[in-house]
């Protein structure tokens, strides 16, 4: 797909959100615009592999319905024909296959059970539509373990064809009263059942129960038939690719964004941000100028809100270029937004762990080993965690092995605490690439001792300002640190890129040009405008007091002419000579009218 036929999907399905979400706050209605999203994406996955995997079974089952409606056979009769296999299977299952004791002696607890599977089956006709998958689930009642098992091993997840896109689309379309205690119960099964690591909660947020839908079963039932069969059609008249939806995600991610105002800022980086961090931390890391590494270890992001910056490194590396992503977010919403965002993106549940949680706190037990020998470290570090964050932190955190050697963050602003949290994990060859205010250059107290002993260690490699209000959060200029165990250089690269950016109505962007730009200057650590980057050495740095206040060192105002004072003062005495040689010829003109002359 194409940039101008994403931009149009994009366009497409917020339009469609507009005009849905009616009174319903934008960040509310986000929940389920993306989660139905997230469903289709699944859905059109599973088909096109199940299908691939059964082959000509697949194709007698297309064979079976369309010879149905060749030979005019009766829709009704055909699904009760199919109901009846459904009953009689359940009837030749033992206890243990129900789910029960082998020994089970209660025939009311069987019975029940029998019904309970005949219910859960007959799901899949509800929408009076026969798919080829629900009719070779019916006739193959035996082996629809062993394909399962199949399926999870080869795309790792299953879902039961009443759960699929193609039938929640066919409820909608048909107003069909089943619609929400299907989707109520295919998004409990995903959670639980489709995946081997289970995703419990992935829809905690997804309230299909809410009154903001509806005031009662049928009103919320029609709105969500309204919303499916509108993405539906709006879909259709796209090609179907697969990294279609995961574009879609994005650019919806970005619009709710946009009208999230600050909120914004708990789950969204502007793709022109994450590209350039993405792209600085895929260059090797001891000589960014032999160009990018050809995998990555593994990438971390400690704030990773809706997983775009993650998706973005992955990008620079192709499907299989990163052997684990890992991301933390404290934000349940966000974290569910994440974990769908990967999946949509392709990646599999075993490449990648989003945990729900407080990087600060350092509440992941991944991260809790204190054994240098045995501590998780990363060879890229990204993150664009809340700016100036007020935070609370114990007396005993001065002790925390990430902060220890260091220093505690203000209470006031945690950006030093973020910074020190990637750090530590960081890997000796890795490259750490972090947004943050301007604050973090200047500011006195603990954390200009903590900026001090970076310097000196010789940790930071280049600091890059980026122009102001290119966040939906905040409108401040920021800057991206770039941090290294391993350094090459003992000077610290500073560019200043806040006056390249393409000025918008509400939001300002960098083209691709000056992203290139940026990138260029890091990688090859460029001096060729004085006015732009500046390799500045350590003895600079240490005379402006452990500063980096960017326009110490790379200032964009105008260079001042160079004034000869000689030239001046010869020019003043010839405009004086002129003023009294004009003097005397208009008091000439003055004395012959009668007039008083000028002094």
């Amino acid at each position: 797909m194409n940039d101008t036929q994403q931009k149009q999907l994009g366009s497409t399905l917020w339009a469609i959100a507009d005009k849905l979400r009616g009174a319903m706050n934008a960040d509310d209605f986000k929940d389920y615009m993306l989660s139905f999203l997230f469903l289709r994406y699944l859905s059109d996955n599973y088909e096109e592999a199940v299908k691939k995997e059964l082959g000509s079974d697949y194709q007698k089952s297309e064979f079976e319905i369309k010879n149905n409606k060749d030979n005019k056979g009766n829709l009704d009769d055909y699904i009760d024909e199919l109901k009846a296999v459904i009953v009689k299977y359940s009837n030749s299952l033992s206890p243990k296959k129900l789910g029960l004791q082998e020994d089970e002696k209660s025939q009311e607890k069987i019975k029940k059970a029998r019904q309970e599977f005949v219910d859960d089956n007959n799901k899949m006709l509800y929408s009076h539509v026969v798919t080829p998958l629900a009719a070779w689930y019916i006739r193959n009642l035996d082996q629809v373990d062993m394909l399962e098992k199949q399926m999870r091993r080869k795309i790792h997840y299953v879902i039961k064809p009443a759960y699929l896109w193609s039938n929640i689309n066919e409820l909608a379309r048909t107003q069909n009263s089943q619609l929400l205690r299907t989707l109520q119960s295919g998004f409990r099964y995903i959670e639980n059942e489709s995946f081997e690591s289970r995703f419990r909660g992935l829809f905690s947020e997804v309230n299909l129960d809410s009154d903001k839908l509806g005031k009662n079963y049928s009103e919320r039932n029609t709105l969500l038939c309204s919303i499916i069969t509108e993405i539906a059609e709006g879909l259709s008249k796209f090609p179907n690719e697969t990294d279609l939806l995961g574009d879609a995600y994005e650019y919806l991610i970005g619009q709710f964004a946009a009208g999230s105002g600050k909120k914004a800022g708990e789950f969204y980086t502007p793709q022109q941000v994450s590209t350039i961090l993405s792209r600085i931390v895929s260059l090797d890391s001891q000589d960014p100028s032999t160009g990018k590494k050809s995998k990555l270890r593994n990438v971390l992001d400690f704030a990773c809100g809706s997983g775009s910056l993650l998706i973005n490194v992955r990008k620079q590396f192709g499907t299989n270029g990163i052997g684990q992503i890992f991301g933390q977010e404290k934000n349940i919403t966000t974290y569910n937004l994440a974990r769908m965002n990967m999946l949509l993106h392709g990646v599999k549940d075993s490449e990648f762990q989003i945990h729900h949680g407080d990087s600060l706190l350092n509440d992941w037990n991944i991260l809790k080993e204190m054994n240098p020998a045995k501590k998780m470290q990363f060879e890229a570090v990204v993150a664009n965690p809340p700016f100036s964050y007020r935070w609370q932190p114990k007396e005993e955190m001065a002790e925390d092995f990430r902060f220890k050697n260091y220093g505690l963050a203000p209470k006031s602003a945690a950006d030093f605490a973020f910074l020190l949290h990637g750090f530590h994990f960081l890997s000796d060859d890795g490259t750490m690439a972090i947004i943050l205010p301007h604050g973090v250059l200047f500011r006195g107290g603990v954390e200009e001792r903590i900026r001090t002993k970076f310097l000196k260690d010789g940790n930071i490699d280049a600091i890059i300002g980026l122009p102001a209000n290119l966040f939906f959060s905040t409108g401040i200029p920021v800057c991206v640190l770039v941090l290294k165990k391993c350094k090459k250089y003992d000077d610290v690269l500073i560019i200043n890129a806040s006056e390249y950016f393409e000025k918008g109505k509400r939001q300002n962007t960098l083209l691709p040009e000056q992203i290139d730009k940026i990138i260029e200057t890091y990688q090859y650590r460029k001096e060729d405008d004085k006015r732009y980057s500046r390799r500045v050495s350590m003895e600079e740095i240490e005379k402006n007091g452990y500063n980096l206040n960017i326009s110490r060192y790379v200032s964009t105002a105008p260079e001042e002419e160079i004034v000869n004072i000689e030239e001046v003062r010869q020019e003043l005495e010839k405009i004086e000579g002129d003023i009294k040689e004009a003097k005397k010829k208009h008091n000439a003109f003055l004395k012959e009218l009668g007039l008083k002359e000028l002094p």
